[in-house]
């Protein structure tokens, strides 16, 4: 298939393909015309990357799982690399919960002093 049926069939633009391309992530396959191919196997390719990427993984982390793909396996996530990526991923994400759990307490604590302290006023709140 062409670039642009590829773009389609995959949600994204060809500019998108073209950089992926750039970065080694797609392969630069090319027609007697000079036109980029793809096949089936690159659809899957990129649908792994955006589906990485909608869960928060940045471009090149999902490089180890584009080469788990390329490497025969049905699934990008079924090599030792993919799953290293999957651990880094998770205990930054539990380092972010830890952060926000931190930010809510001091916010649930601030609002309880503040509402103990203060007198209503009258617009439903508590007067300064």
């Amino acid at each position: 298939m062409r670039i642009g049926e590829l773009a389609a069939r995959a949600g994204t633009t060809t500019r998108t393909l073209r950089y992926y391309e750039s970065r080694g992530l797609l392969p630069a396959r090319r027609d007697g015309k000079g036109h980029r191919t793809y096949d089936e196997h690159d659809l899957k390719l990129l649908r792994q990357i955006r589906t990485l990427q909608d869960f928060g993984f940045d471009l090149e982390e999902t490089r180890p799982f584009v080469e788990c793909l390329r490497a025969g396996h049905p699934e990008g996530d079924l090599c030792p690399a993919s799953l290293a990526v999957y651990r880094r991923k998770l205990a930054e994400l539990d380092g972010l919960i830890d952060e926000l759990r931190a930010v809510r307490a001091k916010i649930g604590l601030r609002l309880a002093m503040a509402e103990d302290v203060s007198p209503l006023c009258e617009l439903g709140g508590r007067e300064p």
